[in-house]
């Protein structure tokens, strides 16, 4: 088939890769313009830019599709059988919807109705959710609100972190993609209208950080699990920022919450008489560490309240 790959971050590479792999034609991926990136702000393009290069293939980067006539008219000129939609970040108007022969196909990375949005893996780390999954869909004007095409389930440990979601669900939705298209050249998808319960997940803000020792330590957890590798859970300690990377549930405890009450593992007492294991930091300016590690630098007591 004819395609034209509309895609920006790392989670959408996995797809073009199989779209090369499994033979179709892509005749131009667009993607986001090139950003700062690092301590340099070196100009770097966007991992989709990078791989459709390596393949040979034409990179558009327009600042915006709606209202951009020049942008509608390239879209034209690739008599594309379809297009596929994979984390590209901008809106899609409905004249843009309707160019390819059979439509826009989007790669979602959650169970829909549930998640849609921005930030639907790491609202699912977030919420606790025992399991997520990609769903492809046909696109309309809403905001992933198309038909249902096929999806594919992963389930989410009680340790996953929606950092390593994330490459699952990459995996997945390649996937479900080149099933999806195979289905497509058949004639035999069966689009599904979106039903049930919905939720919208937005954007992730540094704001959400900071962790409220009031709330238990399962919430606490399901917070640090959902904000690596960004932006990081973090607390307050000695005056400076301390990120927590990993943690586990610990004991049941009397201790005010925000309590050290374990150096051994490092240990912080939280709402509910419930406690949460520190095990991977990162104190402001420093590098990652074990927690145990962490203490043997700091002078850390037990009896000590955070933040502080």
């Amino acid at each position: 088939m004819r395609i034209v790959f509309m895609g920006t971050p790392e989670f959408a590479v996995p797809c073009l890769e199989r779209l090369v792999s499994d033979g179709h034609e892509v005749v131009l991926a667009v993607t986001q313009a090139d950003k700062p990136r690092g301590r340099g702000y070196v100009l770097t393009p966007p991992p989709v830019k990078e791989t459709a290069l390596s393949h040979g293939i034409p990179v558009y980067q327009p600042g915006k599709i709606k209202n951009n006539p020049e942008a509608l008219e390239k879209l034209k000129e690739c008599r594309a059988d379809v297009a596929v939609v994979v984390a590209y970040g901008r809106i899609l108007p409905p004249e843009a919807l309707a160019i390819p022969r059979y439509g826009c196909i989007n790669v979602h990375a959650s169970l829909l109705p549930k998640y849609r949005g921005a930030a639907p893996i790491q609202w699912a780390v977030l919420n606790g959710e025992a399991e997520s999954g990609v769903t492809t869909m046909q696109m309309d004007a809403g905001l992933d609100t198309g038909p249902m095409l096929l999806s594919r389930r992963c389930p989410i440990p009680p340790d996953m972190t929606a950092g390593e979601l994330h490459d699952c669900l990459s995996m997945e939705g390649a996937q479900a993609l080149s099933d999806t298209l195979k289905a497509l050249e058949a004639g035999s998808l069966r689009p599904v209208e979106q039903t049930g319960e919905t939720c919208y997940a937005p954007m992730l803000t540094r704001e959400m950080s900071l962790l409220d020792w009031e709330k238990p330590a399962e919430a606490l957890h399901n917070q640090v699990r959902g904000l690596n590798p960004w932006p990081s859970a973090s607390t307050r300690l000695g005056g400076k920022t301390l990120k927590v990377h990993r943690s586990r549930i610990g004991e049941e405890t009397e201790a005010v919450p925000g309590t050290v009450i374990k150096l051994n593992p490092f240990t912080v007492s939280c709402g509910g008489k419930t406690s949460l294991e520190l095990l991977e930091v990162q104190y402001e300016g420093g590098r990652r560490m074990a927690g145990s590690d962490f203490l043997r630098g700091h002078a850390v007591e037990i009896g000590r309240v955070l933040p502080d």
